[in-house]
Formats: structure tokens, sequence, C-alpha cells
């Protein structure tokens, strides 16, 4: 085995970072008798690391992770009907996007917008990997 191909051979996977940052959206959230007559903003930010595949990318978003499947996704998981805790909504998007083979490990944070007056937001963030 020449050189060259040996470093090829123990070079590690190509990885990137697809980042989904302050979709705000409405949802049917909390654990309240108050929360559960409406909706209230929460903003979502997610971090997924994928694991490059060996075939190029070839400029063709059937090569990639979409972000646009992930967005799509979590508004299906809060269209879905109400959700009592901020936990469970993050827990159900890393699985979302965990579904995806290429996808190596995510980190998820949501956080309700209105909650208090002195915060920006009160949430949760998650952190899985395989």
């Amino acid at each position: 085995m020449s050189a060259e191909t040996s470093s090829q051979a123990e070079s590690p996977a190509a990885r990137r970072c697809l980042l989904i940052r302050d979709l705000v959206v409405p949802c049917a959230i909390g654990v309240h008798e108050h929360e559960r007559h409406g909706t209230q903003r929460v903003r979502i930010n997610v971090r997924i690391q994928v694991t490059d595949d060996e075939r190029p990318i070839d400029d063709s978003i059937a090569n990639v992770v979409s972000y646009e499947t992930i967005v799509d996704g979590i508004r299906a998981i809060i269209g879905g009907g109400h959700i009592n805790l901020v936990e469970t909504l993050a827990d159900r998007i890393v699985e979302l996007c965990l579904a995806n083979r290429r996808v190596s490990g995510v980190r998820v944070r949501v956080e309700k917008l209105d909650l208090y007056p002195d915060a920006d937001g009160v949430g949760v963030e998650v952190e899985r990997s395989r």
C-alpha cells in the first residue's frame, strides 16, 4: 500500500454541520391550564452533525441532509397536537433528526418566548449522538 493510499484510508469521514437558527413558531405547549387554550411562541434552534457519504454531493439535494425536510418535520410534530413539555418537543425533534442515518449527532434547543417578561426565553437544550 502506498503512503498516499494509506493516508486516504486512515483519514476520517468528512463532516458538516447543518443549522436551523431561531425558528419561531406557534405551538400548543405547556402543562398549566392557561397554556392548554391556545398557542404560544417557541423558538427552536437545531445543530445537526452530518457525516458525509463517500459519494460527491454533485450539487444535488438528494445527496445532503435537507434543512427543508427537518423544518417541515418540526412543523408536523408541532401540528400533531398539544405537547406538555418543552423536553418532549426537543426529544421528538432529536428523534426526527437521528432518523437520517447520516446524522451522527444533534443538539436541539426549545424555548418558550412569552412566559416571563424579564427573560428572552426559557426552555431546554438536548444533545444526542450515535
